[in-house]
Parts: C-alpha cells; structure tokens; sequence
C-alpha cells in the first residue's frame, strides 16, 4: 500500500547506533597504542578537544561514531594480538623445571596476602631507614658479597646499570622512548628552508600554537585530571564590546615610587626571566565554573572573586598587590590575586586588611595541571641558552607565550577556550612580579618601579638578592641609569 511506502523506506534506511566502549576504555586504547588525542583527531576529521570529550564520556553521533568506533575495534584488536604474542614468547623462553624443585604452588603454600605485604618493599637497601633482615640461604646457595632486598611481588629487578625512566602519567617509561617534538620540529624547519635560521625561526613562530597544543596534549597522556576545554562561560569573562573587554582584572602593576631620598642613584632595571613560563604553575579551575556567594575562600578551588579591595597604605615604597586602579568599589579579581591579597593581609605580613569576598565563580582545582608542559619548555629553553640555539629560544617563548595569549576568544586556537585560564595565568606572572618586589625590599633594597610582568627597577646591591642570568629562576639586567645630582637636593620622582 502506498501509505506504507514512506515508512518501508524509513525502516530500510534506519540502523542501531553501534556501541562503544566505556570513557576509560576508549583513553586507554589509545594511550597503549602510544597515540596522541591530536593524532587521532586527525584521522577522524575533528579536534584534539573533542576527542577527550569522548574519553571523558561525552557521546559521538552520526558518521564520526562509526569512524572512532571502528578506530577502537582495530586497537583492541591490535593490542590483544601483541599480548598474545609476548605471552607466547615469554612461555617458549621460560626454561623447564627441573624434576627436584619444588612447583611453584608447593613453594607459596601457606603465603596469604598480608604476608606479602608485611615483606620488605624496598629494591634498595639505602632506601631503608635500618638494614633489613638477611633471608636464609640454602646450603647449596652460591655466596653473596652483600645481602639482596627480596624484590615486591610482581616486580622484576633491573640490572646494576639502570634504565633512566621520566613520569608519563601514572606510569614512567623509559627517556630514550621520550619523543623530543621541539627539537624534531626545528630539526625539520632548518632542513626545510636549508639550514635559514631567519626562515626556519620565522616558519616555526607561525605554527607556535598548534605546535604547543600538541605538545600539551602529549605531556596530559595518562594525566590524573581530564579538563573541560569548551565550557560554558559566566558573562564577567565575555567582552562588552567587540574591542572591549571583560570584567576581570588581572592586576597588572605600573608602579613607581613616587620619591627617592636625596642624592644621585644608580637604578638597575631587571628583566625577568620566562615571566608566562612561570605563570604556568598556578591553581587552575579543571571544570566549568559554577557561581556561589559569601565571604570565603575555599584552597581547593580557584576561578574569579568579586572583592571589594583593601586599602593600600605601603605605595610609597612596595606597589598595591591588585595593580593600578583608578576607579573605586568593588572587583573581580582571579585566583592569583586574591590568594596574594590573602597572604599578605595574614599574619606575617599583616600589610592590609583582608579582602572582603562577595561572590565566586570556581572550580575544583589544581597547581599541577600544566606542570609537565612547563617543565618540557623548561627544559628546552635552558637546552637551547646552552647551546646558543636561537631558533629553539624564540620557537619556544612563542609557544608559551601564544598558548597564553590565545586562550580567550581567539580565531587561532580552537582547542582550548578558557579565558579564566588566561586570565589566571596573566594574574600569576603579576603575583610572581610582586613577590620580587617584596623580597627587594625585604633584603634592604629600595623598589623604584615594577611593570607589567617582567620588569622591575632597583637601586642597591641586587646579585645579593636575584640571580643572574637567562634561567627562568634568574634575572638579568636590562638597562641601567642615573637618578638625582645634587646631594642636598631630593632627587624627585622616579618616574
């Protein structure tokens, strides 16, 4: 009947929704198979992000399932191949047992659990804090030069020469296996424009913020924390106009000291090092943040505070911790900055009165979250000032401080958009800046100026207080120049 027709068609087009494997499974897939979220999301047609939306439970439609369903099947497939074939090999390799030992059930017999557990668990007798008893030998045994530690259950023991081994995760594994995606990236741009260091650096600028999307995206492998790259977003973190900007603010410092005693002063203008580097270590809210109200502060979470400021007595010689301010009244600050405030309005410091919380917008969060990226650039940066390697130098600012900068609503990174986080970062470097200035001051040193995020003017014996050089933990100077002539003269602002 041709009513029916329709629904014949219907039904012949329609088909099950396959079905995949729960969220963990799906990370775990690929993780063994040494792929990267950004490997795979290539090969699906869709986002690094989107991809750990998935492996954090999020749900794929339409033709992209089929796609990452047939994806996952294949690794399953693969993974459980290779282990057959290990476990295949290990027992052709396993030597037979010779007919007067004992089986290794008969050896075990009467061994529960907690005995296991009550035996010794170091590999390394100076790890323990008093010398562990020596188990008896059979009388057949070989002598020993030196008592062994039993090794715990399941664990194999390495031969005396070792296998250096970095955290990946939960996990380690060894640093030979370790990719080394910013040298091979600038090893491939030399090679591409013929050895140009101009033409390489330039190349690698350009692709600074997918290259360290995909780096962060390796260094988060097997990571405690799964992040919300996409998450919705309080109005306060949205800007009022199309050039304007949002509501939070940063605390950005553009001080200086508004008098120096009289005489002439040599000023030594600092630079500090790798300030967004740094920054990178803060707390930083994982999920979407959610709104309270009240005075308090909770340390396990981090976001945005609207406060209403303290008052600032000290700016004669030490900058106000929420920046330059003209305009009175209350204040949405990030979490660097009210946890400064907090500090220093406690008793150590006791330089203001605590800030008084009104509402937040928070998260549950971690200091830890970008650590590995840091460090990876880190490491980098400081490989690169050895060697003299320019390009690496400025490959790797620009990645840190475009991952920064691109945070927020940017047409150049797609894959993460929190503007919290960018603000938070921002706010640390400032916070970091700050600290110096107080520990300037602390040591006897007379603060002249502190700007934006690296920059800070100092008279007095600094190399006794920061050391110098290009490290991110030094400074190094960036101009030096003369204030005040005449002794009996005050030598007027700094500025």
């Amino acid at each position: 009947m041709a009513e029916f027709d329709a629904i014949d068609v219907l039904l012949a087009a329609a088909r099950q929704e396959v079905a995949l494997p729960p969220a963990e499974e799906r990370r775990r897939l690929r993780e063994e198979l040494n792929l990267s979220r950004a490997q795979l999301a290539q090969a699906l047609g869709v986002s690094a992000s989107t991809v750990g939306g998935w492996e954090s439970g999020r749900e794929p439609g339409g033709e992209v399932r089929e796609k990452y369903a047939y994806f996952l099947d294949g690794a399953r497939t693969k993974l459980d191949a290779a282990s057959a074939a290990a476990g295949a090999e290990a027992l052709a390799d396993a030597p037979a047992p010779a007919d007067d030992k004992p089986a290794e059930a008969e050896r075990t017999a009467g061994v529960d659990d907690a005995d296991v557990l009550r035996s010794p668990q170091h590999l390394d007798l100076a790890e323990c804090g008093t010398a562990a008893p020596v188990p008896a030998q059979p009388e057949k045994a070989a002598p020993r030069t030196a008592p062994r530690q039993p090794a715990p259950a399941g664990m194999s023991v390495r031969a005396a020469s070792g296998v250096k081994v970095v955290p990946v995760g939960r996990r380690v594994q060894a640093a030979s296996d370790t990719p080394d995606l910013i040298g091979s990236a600038v090893a491939a741009a030399l090679a591409e424009h013929a050895g140009d260091v101009e033409a390489a650096t330039a190349a690698l600028i350009k692709r600074a913020i997918p290259d360290a999307m995909a780096l962060l995206d390796h260094t988060r492998k097997g990571g405690r924390y799964d992040v919300v790259a996409h998450p919705w977003l309080p109005d306060i973190l949205r800007k009022q106009s199309a050039r304007g900007a949002d509501q939070v603010w940063e605390a950005r410092p553009k001080w200086s000291r508004p008098e120096l005693p009289a005489g002439e002063h040599e000023i030594t203008a600092l630079d500090i090092n790798g300030a967004y580097l740094s920054a990178l270590k803060t707390h930083l809210p994982l999920g979407q943040l959610e709104h309270s109200t009240g005075n308090h502060h909770d340390r396990r979470r981090a976001g945005l505070h609207l406060i209403t400021p303290p008052v600032w007595d000290h700016g004669a010689y030490l900058p106000d911790p929420i920046g330059n301010r003209d305009e009175p009244g209350l204040l949405w600050v990030t979490e660097p900055t009210l946890r400064l405030l907090l500090r220093v309005s406690g008793p150590k410091y006791g330089l203001c009165d605590p800030p008084e919380i009104h509402e937040l917008w928070t998260s549950g969060a971690t200091e830890g979250l970008l650590e590995k990226f840091r460090i990876v650039l880190k490491d980098a940066r400081d490989r690169a000032i050895a060697d003299g390697d320019e390009v690496t130098l400025e490959y790797v600012k620009a990645m840190y401080s475009k991952f920064v900068s691109t945070l927020g609503e940017s047409n150049y990174n797609r894959e993460l958009y929190r503007t919290d986080w960018m603000h938070v970062i921002r706010s640390q470097a400032f916070a970091n800046l700050w600290w110096k200035a107080h520990r300037a001051y602390d040591e006897g040193l007379l603060v002249v100026r502190a700007m934006g995020t690296d920059e800070l003017h100092i008279i007095g014996d600094w190399r006794a207080v920061f050391p110098e050089g290009r490290g991110v933990a030094e400074v190094k100077v960036k101009d030096t120049y003369t204030v005040g002539t005449d002794p009996d003269q005050p030598s007027g602002s700094a500025s």
